[in-house]
Order: structure tokens, then sequence, then C-alpha cells
């Protein structure tokens, strides 16, 4: 049985994937952002741990993860959570911009940061839940395709970084994946929302998965999953 770490368990794609691990009797600590949201997480999730911090205040996650009991190693760490807001650049206000950046950014890069003695001890692997915006950007995407191509920065050099302590790191790539921040862009683009259009969340949780469960002599380090429609 292994021990995950997970953001962005409340729904979609970080909720998917939580759901598969615990259904496998898999140890989960899921990172909430206050205090309410922990406990409608382990409502959710029996028996699984939580841990407070938000990463809409990536300065603020030491102290807040100082104060709390962390796992003694990680087999993985899930960065699942994430924020979006379109907007052109000439509109896009230096706030969106701060907001989205330390959330899909410097958060992860700070959690992964403080758990790396709990990943290094395990041999344990990060995953990323990049975007199809982490590859290329449209119109109107700057802020939130900023933030992605970071995040695969990001990746790519932590694992260049960590392979000689066996750690391995996983971007995945998701398109247009039927989750309440899909439904939001939606709204944001002013289209009609139809989720069978896109993605299932749990096809996504499956492919991370994979990369997961590949044995340790190998490494998936970029998945790119497509909506077949």
């Amino acid at each position: 049985m292994g021990t995950h770490v997970i953001t962005g368990a409340g729904s979609g794609i970080g909720a998917a994937t939580a759901a598969r691990l615990a259904g496998r009797g898999e140890e989960l600590w899921l990172l909430a952002r206050n205090a309410g949201r922990a406990r409608e997480l382990a409502e959710r999730f029996p028996g699984a741990r939580t841990l407070v911090g938000d990463l809409a205040e990536p300065e603020r996650l030491s102290w807040a993860l100082s104060h709390q009991e962390l796992p003694e190693r990680a087999d993985s760490l899930v960065h699942a959570a994430g924020v979006v807001d379109l907007g052109a650049v000439g509109e896009l206000t230096p706030k969106v911009w701060q907001a989205t950046l330390a959330v899909n950014l410097v958060g992860p890069a700070e959690l992964t940061r403080l758990l790396l003695p709990q990943l290094r001890a395990a041999r344990g692997q990060v995953v990323f839940v990049n975007s199809g915006a982490g590859l290329s950007a449209n119109a109107d995407w700057s802020a939130y395709a900023a933030s992605k191509h970071g995040l695969k920065a990001l990746a790519d050099s932590l694992r260049q970084e960590e392979k000689d302590s066996g750690l391995r790191v996983t971007s995945v790539y998701p398109g247009r994946t039927a989750t309440p921040m899909q439904e939001k862009v939606h709204r944001q683009e002013g289209r009609e929302y139809d989720p069978g259009r896109w993605i299932d969340p749990e096809s996504v949780a499956t492919a991370l998965l994979t990369a997961l469960d590949l044995p340790a002599d190998a490494e998936l380090t970029d998945l790119r999953v497509r909506p077949s429609a």
C-alpha cells in the first residue's frame, strides 16, 4: 500500500484520482485550502488524512505544514489543483496574474520543496496535472498558459535535479476535461457547456495511475490525453 499526497481532490481529476487510489486501499493525504474544506474531504474520503494549506498563499505553506503532522514518506505527490481566468493580455490585471501563478505554479513548487524529504525516502513520484495550454497558448489564455508552461519547466528541472535520488517526475497534459473548471471556462467563453463532448476525469485518472503504477525501472515523463471526439 502506497502513501499519496494529492491536491485538488475536491473535484475533477483530483477527485477521480483520489477515489481510485482509495478504492485500492492506498493511504491518502489530501491538501485542503482551509479547515472547512478539510472536513468535507475527510467526509468524502473516509480514512484519508487531511493537510490544511492554501496554494494561493505559497509563502505561508511552510508555516502551515510545520504545525501539522506530515507523512513519514510519500510514494507520490499529485498536483491536481488549479485555477483559470481567461482574458486578453490588455485586460488582465496583476491580481489575476498573481493569483493564477500562485495556485498553478508557485504553490506546487513550494509544496514539492517541502515534501521532497518524504518523496526521496520513498523513491517516489511527482505528478503534475498540466494542460494542453502548457504546450501551446491561444488568445485569451495568456495567464493560465504561462502558469502551465512554467509548470512544465518546473517538472523538467525537477526530473533532472532528482534523478540520482530515484524520484520520478511525470507531466500529464489533458485536453478539455469535463470538470467544474471546464464549466467555468465555457461561461467565460460565452459557450454552452456539454460535458459529453469532453474527456471524462476518470480517463485522465487512468492515465495518471498508469504512470504511478509503472515499474521502477521506467518513467513516463510526459503524457498527452486528448478528447477522442
